[in-house]
């Protein structure tokens, strides 16, 4: 009878945990900054974790290695409650601790000193499944076709405290990087981010040692399992180094993996084309096959369209790929400082994809992914919606995604392109932008006024911080005689209108702009701005 009641009482468990995850909703990553956690600088985390696939339930330790600014008789943590602490120490001496609300407070009588401290936490249980992965995170235990064990992370709406200890909120990353030592049944094998140290195997399990030097968010502090095959190659980057790419890939899928790799050695050409080098030659270029839509995961993005591509102009692309591989530069290299300020890694990610489609199949073909921005569009709320906001916050709706793309391609002809594509690989390239520093929106105005030589503030707040468009009116003044005029006037802007069947550009003032023309102008016909034309 022992086996079944242990089997019956491990199911109760599960069942349990279940159940709580219905309420995990509540949980994103980010919001106010606490005063406990104001103090913290986050360096390393070494994760060791042991993966029991058959109870979906992990088992381990994370030492976090942090730098206190002021002394402090209270560290804080966090971690979802469904996984149970049962010992911590702090350079190596046990302390008391308490879970409380997604949370691990550990105290001290005497203060925790500034400067260095390691916190061990050991802990374990079963950690939340995923409800619709990657928007509604957590793990996603699954099967392949042949039946083999498959399973993926996803944390960016909850943040790394879904599966390990952490400072969950986006203006902190571990500056000197991750380890990971991943054990999984034997047969089975980790894809995880920077390179593969070492691989030991035991005698029914395997453990796999991933580390990354890099700078890395907490939600791409994740592993893949699966029975992958490692299909590998190189590229040589724009400035000469030379990065190895692997593609964890399932054995059922080999064959795809020749295709995938020649269209991310494109891919990445396209990409430093327009923002720079590759951000982490000194690791790789990864991609790992999981069973859920694909995610910007730091040095190993993931990926699934079942090998599905789309035709543009002569070349075959990938939306999936080409959107999570450009997040390499927006989100990964150029982070955000604070969710409310997405829009920056989510648009110009996805105006990337615009660029490749111009590259790929010519201006028709940028006209027309830009067009599908803008039939998207749903202005339901301002793009910025303050600061120090969750991820929830912000992420309502697509419009950080299709908004934010329509604005740079608007920006783009406000500033004009000898502007515009230097000033953007600047804020992908320059040290103030990238790895270690974060950015926000005024960072980013601020280095394109600068380099328009004029304030873009308007500008930018118009598109950033409300919902309205530019509403342009025409009026008839007489004979062959229009006055073209902003009813809610942002700044002087450029704008394109046909007179007489020719386009001419324009600069459009608070007082308007006359003009002759034998028929109605067409206002802005190619479709720079996000607009309302009303003719009188």
């Amino acid at each position: 009878m022992k086996p079944f009641i242990t089997s019956l009482l491990l199911f109760a468990t599960i069942l349990v945990n279940a159940q709580k995850q219905e309420d995990l909703t509540y949980l994103s990553s980010g919001g106010k900054l606490k005063p406990l956690q104001a103090i913290m600088d986050i360096r390393h985390y070494d994760i060791s974790l042991a993966v029991d696939i058959p109870n979906k339930s992990i088992q381990g330790h994370t030492i976090v290695d942090l730098n206190l600014s002021k002394s402090t008789d209270t560290i804080l943590l966090d971690l979802v409650h469904l996984l149970t602490v049962d010992k911590i120490t702090v350079n190596k001496k046990p302390v008391r601790f308490e879970q409380k609300d997604d949370k691990i407070y550990i105290t001290s009588t005497k203060s925790f000193p500034i400067g260095k401290q390691l916190v061990d936490i050991q802990y374990g249980g079963v950690p939340p499944i995923a409800v619709k992965p990657p928007w509604l995170g957590g793990f996603t235990w699954a099967k392949d076709s042949s039946g083999n064990d498959w399973v993926s992370i996803n944390i960016q709406k909850e943040g790394g405290r879904m599966y390990f200890p952490c400072k969950d909120h986006p203006s902190d990353e571990p500056n000197e990087g991750v380890d990971m030592h991943i054990t999984v049944p034997k047969g089975l094998v980790v894809a995880g981010p920077g390179l593969l140290q070492k691989t030991t195997h035991q005698k029914n399990s395997s453990t796999f040692h991933w580390k990354t030097n890099y700078t890395i968010s907490n939600y791409c502090v994740v592993f893949n399992i699966g029975k992958y095959k490692v299909a590998k190659d190189t590229y040589t980057t724009i400035n000469g180094n030379i990065v190895p790419i692997e593609f964890y890939v399932l054995e059922e899928d080999t064959m795809h993996a020749k295709k995938l790799i020649a269209t991310k050695i494109r891919d990445t050409k396209i990409l430093e084309k327009y923002f720079g080098e590759y951000p982490w030659y000194k690791e790789k270029i990864g991609v790992a096959e999981v069973p859920n839509s694909g995610m910007e995961h730091q040095t190993m993005i993931t990926f699934n369209n079942k090998f599905e591509y789309a035709k543009i102009g002569n070349e075959e692309y990938s939306a999936n790929l080409f959107h999570e591989y450009a997040h390499e530069w927006w989100a990964n290299k150029v982070t955000n400082k604070d969710w409310a300020h997405m829009w920056i890694q989510e648009g110009i990610g996805t105006y990337a994809e615009g660029l490749a489609h111009y590259d790929l199949g010519g201006q028709e073909a940028y006209n027309k992914i830009v067009a599908g921005w803008k039939r998207s569009i749903k202005y339901k709320k301002p793009m910025v919606g303050g600061e120090e906001l969750s991820e929830d916050e912000t992420y309502a709706g697509n419009d950080i995604y299709t908004k934010g793309a329509f604005f740079m391609h608007s920006l783009r002809f406000v500033v004009g392109d000898q502007v515009f594509f230097p000033t953007i690989k600047k804020l992908s390239t320059d040290p103030q932008y990238t790895y270690d520093n974060f950015v926000t929106s005024k960072d980013v105005e601020e280095l394109f006024s600068n380099a328009a030589g004029y304030s873009l503030k308007p500008f930018f707040d118009f598109y950033l911080r409300t919902t309205k468009t530019i509403e342009i009116n025409v009026k008839e003044l007489g004979y062959n005689k229009y006055l073209i005029k902003p009813n809610n006037y942002i700044m002087d802007l450029p704008l394109e209108i046909v007179i007489n069947g020719k386009a001419e550009k324009i600069t459009l003032t608070k007082d308007g702009v006359t003009v002759n023309s034998s028929h109605p102008p067409m206002i802005d016909p190619t479709g720079y701005y996000l607009k309302t034309v009303t003719i009188q």
